[in-house]
């Protein structure tokens, strides 16, 4: 059975950190294109950082290059989402989602992205306290 559980996430202050972990089972992480999105209130879903490990391909999204960080355990099957500098507007319910395609990275990361996804997490909250 295929599942991906994401943890992780919490309230912090603006300008902190939290790492966000998506735990996979039923496929290996270094086959698939592996996704952090995004959904605040009232807001559609937004591809965040995506990786293709195989490839060595990353995307991020403008909104967060340069305070957030994406990587992967084999070891653990594991995929992080490393977020600094927090502002208010990444508050949102982030979930990580898995593709196995032959897409573009950053397609696959936009907001196409999402309808296109094989499996995905039930997500977890991030709130930043301004």
């Amino acid at each position: 059975e295929v599942q991906l559980v994401e943890s992780g996430g919490g309230l912090v202050q603006a300008g902190g950190s939290l790492r966000l972990s998506c735990a996979v089972s039923g496929f290996t992480v270094d086959d698939y294109f592996i996704g952090w999105f995004r959904q605040a209130p009232g807001k559609e879903r937004e591809g965040v950082a995506c990786l293709r490990s195989s490839e060595g391909s990353i995307h991020y999204s403008q909104l967060v290059k340069g305070r957030f960080s994406i990587s992967s355990d084999n070891a653990k099957n594991t995929v992080y989402l490393q977020m600094t500098n927090l502002k208010p507007e990444d508050t949102a319910v982030y979930y990580c989602a898995a593709v196995n395609g032959n897409l573009p990275t950053y397609y696959y990361c936009s907001g196409y992205g999402w309808g296109r996804m094989d499996y995905t997490g039930k997500g977890t909250l991030v709130t930043v306290s301004s």
